[in-house]
């Protein structure tokens, strides 16, 4: 079934001719580890993946989905507010009901594929690479492997690499033994590493400012790392913006957004390098 799926995907784009493939990785956790042991409920925020999806498509590109093991990711239900599409009530129900339509998120027949399907496929057939925020790519994308090689690939070959938010932090994966070094972020040890193929890049993310002003989203509870941190402390050259105002940043391949804000402009930003 998915290979029928996967060769579809990847034979729309014939139809454009002007038409790329873009692949859209997305965690497959819907929990998220704080400090102390607490969990929090959470996944990918729903405007920061169906805003640029939505673009990316009408663009006539072809979208396709992936997590780290294949399985259906999930949304952060608090990310349904229309405050995050600006109070456009509208924009908020076509992005739902694209998802909806997409099934994305269904336990069966989801379009996603697992990131080793992408590396079977080749990472030649991909023309840009985007990750989108919530607090989940805290949880994994950070520090998986397969997401790393995948981001080297995609470095090498300077193709468009878009992240939004708390998505910029899976940047880290790129870095050798990225699970032992998120361990020591976590564990307060900020030694930056010799080896972060985007060590100086220019990038921004969900500041510390901004986590400051969403404790809520956290029931309570402390999150084991910023990403303005972590990625700070590996090398990047962080740039902020007053929170909560779009804020893109470009450098090279990398195409990073601040917040939810933001999301549109990053897939704005891919979408002027996509042919």
């Amino acid at each position: 079934m998915k290979k029928t799926i996967i060769a579809g995907l990847l034979a729309a784009a014939a139809n454009f001719a002007n038409a790329g493939t873009v692949l859209v990785v997305v965690s497959d956790q819907d929990k998220l580890d704080l400090k102390d042991g607490k969990v929090m409920q959470t996944g990918f925020f729903i405007n920061e993946l169906m805003e640029p999806v939505q673009a990316f498509i009408a663009a006539g590109h072809t979208v396709v989905f992936a997590t780290p093991s294949g399985k259906a990711p999930s949304a952060d239900q608090k990310s349904d507010d229309v405050n995050f599409w600006g109070g456009n009530e509208k924009a908020r129900q076509e992005s739902k009901a694209l998802l909806a339509t997409l099934k994305l998120t269904s336990k069966t027949g989801s379009p996603v594929i697992s990131l080793a399907q992408v590396k079977r496929i080749g990472y030649e057939k991909f023309h840009a690479v985007f990750v989108p925020g919530g607090h989940i790519p805290m949880q994994d994308l950070l520090k998986d492997k397969g997401l790393g090689e995948l981001l080297a690939d995609f470095h090498s070959m300077n193709k468009p690499t878009g992240l939004t938010c708390h998505g910029t932090i899976a940047l880290l994966s790129a870095i050798p033994d990225a699970r032992g070094y998120v361990a020591a972020l976590e564990a307060g040890k900020h030694a930056a590493p010799s080896n972060w193929i985007y060590k100086g890049y220019k990038m921004t993310a969900f500041t510390n400012e901004e986590e400051a002003q969403s404790k809520a989203f956290l029931g309570g509870g402390q999150m084991k790392l910023f990403p303005q941190d972590g990625l700070v402390a590996a090398g990047a050259s962080f740039a902020e913006a007053k929170p909560w105002s779009e804020n893109v940043v470009e450098d090279r391949e990398l195409i990073t957004g601040q917040n939810p804000q933001s999301a549109k402009g990053v897939a704005a930003a891919m979408l002027k390098r996509l042919f």
